[in-house]
């Protein structure tokens, strides 16, 4: 059975399908939140830049013996080349018609979360001899990613949903959403950075971890784990319903799975478990709204 399964799961995992359905996971949670239904073109537009972006950042920043790598999941994704360079081709060609399905507003919210992906993966600066991305200035690289996650996964459903007349939403609650949001996905994209932290340190990369040290990193998680509990209270005045009920388990195991992943350095942990807290969260807001 599992010899039937691994294949599949590396598939899923290791060529950023799973993390594609993050992303469309989270959008659902916030149109959850906000009252309204799904719009279909934001998740479409969510899968397929995630999936290609993802993987043209790792296809630019390909090492010189990938095969040799430390990690896994590079292992296998030079070892699927091919696939991969028409997974990302297939994904920017699906961008161009989604583009222009939705509101000004929200193409040039995807302009630029464009420039910071594709700004955070290329080589763009250089400074003595020396070229780097955005990802290589000190501290830089846990706030983009989280920057990039929260405002694609908030902001562009709620811009889309308001602009078809699906739901209001007061600038208040919004920059709640967004707030909470920044917090919960900072919380989980730091134990990445303490599993990278030696690698980081060799490459100069000015983490959270390497700057404010492993056990720093881990309870500055918890901190940011209890005020997005906190900012969930609050949005909507709609204090302790379902939604908060259902958001504040998955942040309790989201907890429990940073305190673990100190002993666990295995990618599957990080990629399925830590990663899979981001679906768990719209399925368990889903079952917990049974109950109304």
């Amino acid at each position: 059975m599992k010899k039937t399964l691994k294949p599949i799961i590396d598939f899923l995992l290791f060529s950023n399908v799973f993390m594609s359905l993050c992303a469309v996971a989270q959008a659902l949670v916030t149109f959850q939140l906000i009252g309204s239904k799904p719009v279909y073109t934001v998740i479409a537009l969510l899968f397929t830049s995630t999936l290609g972006i993802y993987n043209f950042c790792i296809l630019v920043s390909k090492p010189k013996h990938p095969e040799r790598s430390f990690y896994l999941r590079i292992r296998w994704f030079f070892s699927h080349y091919r696939l991969m360079v028409t997974f990302t081709i297939v994904c920017i060609l699906l961008l161009i018609p989604l583009f222009f399905l939705i509101s000004t507003e929200s193409r040039l919210l995807l302009i630029f979360l464009a420039i910071i992906s594709f700004s955070y993966g290329i080589p763009l600066f250089s400074f003595g001899g020396q070229k780097f991305g955005l990802r290589n200035i000190p501290g830089l690289k846990p706030f983009l990613i989280t920057v990039v996650w929260t405002l694609s996964t908030v902001l562009l459903p709620v811009l889309e949903a308001q602009d078809l007349n699906l739901t209001h939403i007061s600038m208040h609650d919004t920059a709640i959403l967004v707030a909470k949001q920044f917090l919960f996905i900072g919380a989980l994209t730091i134990p990445f950075d303490i599993r990278d932290l030696f690698e980081d340190r060799k490459l100069g990369l000015k983490t959270i971890p390497v700057l404010i040290g492993e056990k720093g990193a881990y309870l500055f998680c918890q901190v940011m784990l209890a005020g997005y509990v906190i900012l969930l209270f609050l949005f909507r005045n709609t204090g302790f319903s379902l939604n908060f009920w259902g958001l504040t388990v998955t942040a309790i195991l989201a907890g429990w799975l940073i305190f673990k992943s100190k002993w666990q350095k295995n990618e599957y942990y990080y990629f399925f478990y830590m990663d899979g807290v981001l679906i768990l969260q719209y399925v368990v807001l889903i079952v917990f709204n049974q109950f109304k």
